[in-house]
C-alpha cells in the first residue's frame, strides 16, 4: 500500500499547483538575469567526482532523496543542481568508445585524453607496458597533473575518496601508470614483474614518495593494505596483514614528515586538531570504505562519512594562504552500479550531494568568491529510468502508471508476459533474469529470485566488486516480482544482458560549476577541457 499512498497523495498535491510552478520558474529566470559571472582568479579549486554518476543516476537520486523527505521527488534538487553553470562532457577514451575511470580521470587531471586503464601518460602509452613510457625509452610522454602543478606553485593539495586511495580516480591525481591495477608491489609481482624489476614504482609508493612541492597535505579514504608490508598487522583487524612484499611500511614513511598524523577510524578523524596538523593521512578500511547504506546502520560507525572527511580536509587545506586544490570522490556509486544494486548507488550519490552542501556551508562568503567548485562524473552506467510511472511513484518500486484520464492506476503495469516490472533497470549485469550463484556466501532470497551477494572486504554486502564472479543460468520468462521487495537495499535490478559485472556507459556526463570562471563551463565539451578551465581559472594560464 506504500506506493498507493504516494501516488494518491501526489494527485491531491498537484491540484491547482500550476500557478505556483509557473511563478517559481519566473523567479528562476529573474535570478539568471541578475547573475553576473565571477571573473576573478580562483585561489582555491574543489573538484567533486561522482564515479559512475551518469545523468540517469542523478535523476533517480534526486527523486529518491525528495521522496525520503516526503515530497513527490521529481521537483527536488541535489545540492549542485543549484549551481549557475553546467555543460555536457564527452567521456570516450582514445582507444575506447565506452570509457574506463583511469583514462577519464587522467583527461580531467592532465588535459590530455589517453587510453583506458592508464593515467598520467599520453595516448602513446601501452597498457601494462612500462617500456612504452619515455621513462624507459618508450614513446609515451608523462603528463603533468593539475595536483602536481599546484604543488609546484606552493598550494596545498588533497584527495578524499570512499574508494581505495590508490584506485583509478584518486590515483590519477598524483600518479603515473600504464596499468591502473598496479596499486601495490604485490599486484606488479603477480602480473608484471619486469616493470617492478626495472624500478617502476607502484601507485601507493608514488603517493608516499611524491616528488613535487612538499607533497600532498591530505589523503583520506580506504586501501590500507597497499601501504603495509605483509609482516605488519592491520590496525583494526590484527589477524590480517598488509599486502606489500618489499618490506616498506608506507604509513611510517608518511609519519616521518613534520606535522604529520595518521588515523584509521572515524573517532580518530574527528579528534584531529587541525590547528596543529599540517598533513593528514586517513586509511579507514583495508580496501574500499563501507557503503553509506551499511555505515549508518552501525551504532558507532568505524568509518567516517564522506562529508566528515571532506570537512576535515578543508580545515587543513584552508590554512595555506596561497590556496589549495582538493579532489573529493564519491567512489562507491560506481561499485554499486557494477553490482546492479540501485539502492546503494543512489544512496552514495545522495551522500556526495550532502558532501557538496557541507563544503559550501563551511565556506565564508569571501571564500566562495575565491573558490571554483566543479561537480562531474568520470563516466556513466547502463542505468535506465523507464516505464511511464505516475508522478511520485516510488523510484525504487514497481511501475504504476496512469489511466486514460491521467490518474494513478490501482495496480502495477504488466509486461507482454503479464509480469510487473520496476522503473529502474540495467542494460546488462548480474541482474539478468534467472538464478545466480557466487563463490562467496551471503544468500538473499526475495520472492522467486535467488542470488548470492559478495560480502567482500570494506564492510557490508557488495563491498568489493573485484570479486564478483556470477555464474548464470538464464531462464524465461522473467521472475514474477509481485511479492518481491524491489525497494530493499539488497535488491539487484533486472538487466537485459547477462554479465558478471554491469558495465560503464558511453554517453556524455554532466558538469556543474560555481565560483571564479565557472561561466566557462557551458555547451558540449571534451572531458579534458575541464583541466584547461581549472588551470586558467587559477590565474596561471595566459589567454589563448
Amino acid at each position: 500500500m506504500g506506493w498507493m499512498g504516494v501516488c494518491w497523495n501526489m494527485q491531491s498535491q498537484t491540484q491547482g499547483a500550476e500557478p505556483a510552478s509557473f511563478q517559481n520558474q519566473r523567479e528562476q529566470l529573474n535570478r539568471y538575469l541578475k547573475h553576473r559571472p565571477n571573473h576573478r582568479p580562483a585561489k582555491n579549486i574543489i573538484l567533486f567526482i561522482g564515479d559512475g554518476m551518469g545523468i540517469s543516476t542523478m535523476t533517480a537520486s534526486r527523486i529518491l532523496e525528495g521522496q525520503q523527505k516526503g515530497t513527490a521527488g521529481e521537483e527536488h534538487r541535489l545540492s549542485w543542481e543549484h549551481f549557475p553553470y553546467s555543460a555536457l562532457a564527452k567521456v570516450y577514451n582514445t582507444n575506447q568508445q565506452t570509457p574506463d575511470s583511469a583514462g577519464t580521470m587522467s583527461a580531467i587531471m592532465t588535459g590530455h585524453k589517453t587510453k583506458a586503464y592508464t593515467f598520467g601518460y599520453d595516448q602513446r602509452v601501452v597498457r601494462g607496458d612500462h617500456t612504452s613510457t619515455r621513462d624507459f625509452q618508450g614513446e609515451a610522454a608523462s603528463c603533468e597533473t593539475l595536483l602536481e602543478y599546484f604543488e609546484k606553485k606552493g598550494k596545498s593539495t588533497g584527495v578524499v575518496t570512499t574508494a581505495r586511495v590508490t584506485h583509478a580516480t584518486p590515483a590519477a591525481c598524483y600518479a603515473h601508470s600504464p596499468e591502473r591495477n598496479w596499486e601495490h608491489d604485490a599486484d606488479m609481482t603477480e602480473n608484471h614483474p619486469k616493470a617492478l624489476e626495472a624500478g617502476f614504482k607502484d601507485i601507493a609508493r608514488q603517493l608516499m614518495e611524491f616528488p613535487y612541492g612538499d607533497g600532498l597535505e591530505v589523503v583520506l579514504g580506504g586501501g590500507r593494505q597497499a601501504f603495509l608490508p605483509n609482516t605488519a598487522h592491520d590496525y583494526e583487524d590484527p589477524k590480517l596483514m598488509g599486502h606489500r612484499l618489499d618490506g616498506r611500511h608506507l604509513i611510517d614513511t608518511w609519519l616521518r614528515q613534520p606535522g604529520s598524523s595518521f588515523v584509521f577510524d572515524r573517532k580518530g578523524l574527528l579528534q584531529v586538531d587541525t590547528s596543529s596538523t599540517e598533513r593528514l593521512l586517513g586509511l579507514f578500511e583495508r580496501s574500499h570504505m563501507t557503503y553509506e547504506t551499511d555505515r549508518i546502520k552501525e551504532v558507532s560507525p568505524s568509518d567516517p562519512s564522506l562529508s566528515e572527511m571532506s570537512l576535515k580536509a578543508l580545515e587543513i587545506l584552508k590554512q595555506n594562504q596561497q590556496g589549495y586544490f582538493l579532489m573529493i570522490e564519491g567512489g562507491r556509486i560506481d561499485h554499486a552500479h557494477h553490482a546492479g544494486n540501485a539502492f546503494r548507488a543512489l544512496s552514495e550519490t545522495i551522500a556526495l550531494s550532502k558532501a557538496v552542501h557541507a563544503i559550501q556551508s563551511a565556506l565564508s562568503e569571501e571564500e566562495k568568491e575565491d573558490t571554483l567548485i566543479l561537480v562531474t562524473a568520470d563516466h556513466s552506467h547502463t542505468f535506465t529510468i523507464a516505464g511511464y510511472p505516475t508522478r511520485g511513484n516510488p523510484i525504487l518500486g514497481l511501475v504504476v502508471g496512469n489511466d486514460d484520464h491521467g490518474n494513478p492506476e490501482s495496480s502495477p503495469k504488466k509486461d507482454a508476459m503479464g509480469l510487473p516490472y520496476t522503473t529502474l533497470a540495467y542494460a546488462n549485469g548480474g541482474g539478468y533474469s534467472g538464478p545466480m550463484q557466487n563463490k562467496k556466501s551471503k544468500e538473499i532470497t526475495t520472492g522467486g529470485v535467488h542470488f548470492h551477494l559478495d560480502i567482500g572486504d570494506g564492510g557490508g554486502p557488495l563491498a568489493a566488486h573485484d570479486d564478483w564472479k556470477y555464474l548464470h543460468t538464464p531462464r524465461s520468462p522473467r521472475p514474477d516480482l509481485s511479492e518481491v521487495d524491489v525497494g530493499c537495499e539488497d535488491y539487484v535490478q533486472e538487466a537485459g544482458v547477462a554479465l558478471s559485472s554491469e558495465t560503464h556507459a558511453g554517453e556524455d556526463v554532466a558538469v556543474f560549476a560555481i565560483g571564479p570562471m565557472a561561466h566557462l563551463i557551458r555547451g558540449v565539451i571534451e572531458q579534458n577541457f575541464l583541466y584547461h578551465v581549472m588551470r586558467y581559472a587559477s590565474g596561471d594560464m595566459e589567454k589563448p
